[in-house]
């Protein structure tokens, strides 16, 4: 899904600020599974404007700029629409702990160490997160989308925690036979 359709698919949730809407993807519910930067969000803002899928009302500040808040329009909204009804393309995962993991032989120990822990860290604290959230008045997808991202999270955590003792040592071994 393009960023157009993920800024209209947050506008249904009600009007939003580019700055709001990067939110949604950087502390919100969207940053688990999607991340669009400043740089795509108010280029794709500016089309939906000139497509008429959103509108935008400036509202003054003193003392800085005007805040733009863009609404949904109908139009946009059966445009996300037709964009859900879209075959979904691949998942892809991207990660740069996993890229250090697969050239761990060539990293310092104890930073390898340090990646580790946190990264377990960082799965540990998401999964409890989701399990402080409250389920009630919550629509069933979300629901479902919450329970996925408990159960990766989740997974994650224990598969890092039932294999760093084996990993460690495998890189110790490496490091000595090296030296």
């Amino acid at each position: 899904m393009d960023v157009k359709s993920l800024c209209l698919g947050v506008l249904t949730l009600g009007d939003a600020s580019g700055y709001e809407i990067r939110k949604m993807f950087e502390d919100g519910p969207f940053g688990h599974f999607y991340d669009a930067s400043y740089g795509s969000i108010y280029p794709a803002l500016g089309k939906l404007l000139a497509d008429g899928h959103v509108s935008v009302t400036e509202h003054i500040q003193p003392g800085r700029p005007s805040k733009k808040v863009y609404s949904l329009t109908p139009a946009g909204r059966a445009a996300f629409q037709m964009a859900l009804a879209e075959p979904p393309g691949a998942d892809r995962l991207r990660s740069e702990v996993l890229v250090r993991f697969f050239f761990a032989e060539l990293m310092d120990p104890d930073s390898l160490w340090a990646v580790y822990d946190d990264y377990l860290a960082h799965f540990q604290g998401l999964a409890g997160h989701l399990k402080s959230l409250d389920p009630a008045d919550i629509p069933q997808g979300r629901i479902l989308v919450r329970g996925f991202g408990q159960t990766f999270y989740d997974g994650m955590a224990a598969y890092l925690e039932q294999n760093r003792e084996a990993f460690f040592k495998q890189i110790a071994s490496a490091s000595e036979a090296a030296e």
